[in-house]
């Protein structure tokens, strides 16, 4: 996935931890495979490659994500949509791309077809389908599935008390030892700085952060960001900085933190209420609204 990933626990002192980095290690490693937009022979990859109208076989952990990506996109209205690969090549963030590209750009579809409309999944037999032209990526909730992956090998291991994170976004269970919760920092929204501008406290939940202050494009001035509109297929430029979610999993946090960032702050709280998750909401001016 391009990042680390990291994780914190407590256990008995003989605990054998090659074993735990091991299991941990292959669960990410399965999540990269699948769901990678950058490896040619990833399985996301080879569904974007196939013919419209096929059925794809494609792995359980993948199946899962896009059953709850399409799920997410429905409850969203379409303002998280997995299905903006085309867009985000044509503005330079997508895989080798370096700078936005004019003539696809202009090649983009004036209508835009959202992935839960037309991406079918087949929990029963394991296999997707898309009914029309779309291409697929992930990069807004296979980074929170695979922390929920490493949750998994925790508590599969055992582990009682624990941090796991890739990048930013991450997931607790219990407490340290002198039972107060884990802290993890809130990320000031400032490009080229990393700095907090307040805590968390977490257990028993999840936290992820979507913003547009550190993968962007600076063109004549203005901050292109990576963060795509579906509807429009052009980058999101609606004044916030950030948002910040937290919720029972890391894929649904990851997934929910680009729908309220595009969003925008009124009906973001609105989405958030509705959603029942709790959302911290950073303006370019550095105003700080919350839903909790």
């Amino acid at each position: 996935m391009g990042t680390r990933f990291s994780c914190v626990y407590f256990a008995r002192q003989d605990f054998d931890e090659s074993r735990l980095a091991r299991a941990l290690l292959e669960a990410v490693g399965n999540v990269d495979q699948q769901m990678s937009s950058w490896k040619a022979s990833s399985d996301l990859n080879r569904l974007n490659a196939a013919d419209i109208g096929a059925w794809v076989s494609v792995p359980g952990e993948l199946e899962t994500v896009l059953a709850s990506a399409i799920e997410i996109g429905r409850q969203s209205q379409g303002l998280f949509d997995i299905g903006v690969g085309d867009a985000l090549r044509a503005w330079g963030f997508g895989a080798a791309a370096t700078a936005p590209d004019g003539a696809l750009i202009a090649a983009l579809p004036p209508v835009r077809l959202a992935a839960h409309d037309v991406l079918d999944v087949d929990m029963l037999q394991h296999r997707v389908r898309k009914r029309a032209a779309i291409s697929l990526d992930l990069s807004g909730i296979a980074k929170g599935f695979g922390v929920d992956e490493l949750a998994r090998v925790m508590n599969a291991f055992g582990m009682r008390d624990w941090l796991v994170g890739i990048d930013g976004e991450m997931r607790a269970r219990g407490a340290k030892p002198d039972g107060s919760p884990w802290v993890v920092a809130h990320e000031r929204p400032t490009p080229g700085v990393r700095e907090p501008m307040g805590v968390l406290e977490l257990s028993d939940i999840a936290v992820a952060t979507s913003g547009n202050y550190r993968h962007f494009h600076e063109i004549d001035g203005r901050r292109v960001s990576h963060t795509i509109v579906p509807e429009s297929g052009c980058p999101l430029d609606n004044g916030i900085a950030s948002v910040t979610v937290l919720a029972t999993t890391c894929m649904a946090a990851d997934a929910w933190a680009t729908a309220l960032l595009v969003a925008g702050l009124v009906s973001g709280l609105e989405l958030a209420r509705k959603a029942g998750v709790e959302a911290i909401f950073v303006q370019q001016d550095g105003t700080i609204h919350g839903l909790g």
